[in-house]
């Protein structure tokens, strides 16, 4: 199957956002040696980019009414934002705007040339299902750690930082470590650091169980062919059930009849509610 009208929209707004948060890193970087910056163009930092930073800085502002140090406003109004658009849509952000996200993704496709279907399937379903919970463990651990002591500490393992900032000498060799890992994994498992690490993506998860639109499964048009689950990036069976609630869900559409579906109006994001795929 070809690829659809539908599977570039995605693609050009992915490279729209990975190339907007490269540029604005280089302008960043530019402006902080005192050089001439590109005209017109943010030069924040990352911390101020990714609303991530907002969630860590929640228990502070509640407390003190104050950001922990190095988090801008702008973080707090991206993860309202980002909440917002996530109740209504599900975890968008991360099958479409996130860059790190689209990195891995893209990267995986050299694991999906060298082994085919074998690919995003190097581990088994029972191990994998429980290996999926550690993003909660990491979110925990941070949110905890970042209110006792009022710092980004997740910032020297943060891959997402490191990928925009290796050339900048700012970033620890702990995290290009990590970042050479999770690059490493990419060639077999499809998006390892948002199945396993990703504590904002955790964080989004959770709206899967309660947002407005979502993936659906028509069960009386369904002819049971599987296109959906083997075209899904996190490994969600979506042909096990009507509506998807899985908390890996990134509403990605891959799974859609825009997609891989091969029958019109069968799996599609819409309202309502039918049987939990899981």
């Amino acid at each position: 199957m070809g690829k659809k009208k539908s599977d570039y929209t995605r693609l050009y707004v992915q490279i729209f956002f990975f190339a907007l948060i490269a540029v604005i890193s280089i302008n960043h970087t530019l402006a902080e040696q005192g050089k001439s910056t590109i005209p017109f163009l943010s030069s924040a930092s990352l911390h101020a980019l990714c609303p991530f930073g907002g969630v860590v800085t929640i228990y502070e502002y509640f407390v003190s009414g104050r950001f922990i140090k190095k988090i801008h406003e702008s973080s707090w109004i991206l993860m309202w934002i980002t909440f917002a658009l996530t109740l209504v849509f599900g975890p968008v952000f991360c099958g479409w705007v996130c860059p790190f996200g689209a990195f891995q993704e893209w990267f995986g496709k050299i694991g999906k040339k060298i082994f085919r279907k074998r690919y995003n399937h190097f581990i088994p379903y029972g191990l994998d299902r429980w290996l999926r919970y550690l993003r909660y463990i990491v979110l925990v651990w941070i949110v905890y750690v970042t209110a006792i002591t009022g710092k980004i500490v997740f910032a020297d393992y943060d891959p997402y930082f490191v990928l925009f900032n290796f050339w900048t000498g700012e970033v620890a060799l702990i995290g290009v470590i990590l970042l050479l890992v999770i690059i490493s994994m990419s060639l077999f498992v499809e998006r390892a650091f948002c199945k396993y690490g990703c504590p904002l993506g955790a964080v989004l998860g959770i709206f899967n169980f309660f947002r407005i639109f979502s993936i659906k499964r028509n069960t009386t048009t369904c002819i049971d062919c599987g296109a959906c689950t083997r075209n899904c990036p996190m490994n969600i069976h979506v042909d096990t059930g009507g509506t998807v609630r899985n908390h890996q869900c990134i509403t990605c559409m891959q799974c859609t009849s825009e997609h891989a579906c091969p029958v019109d109006d069968t799996v599609e994001l819409m309202t309502g509610r039918m049987e939990v795929a899981k």
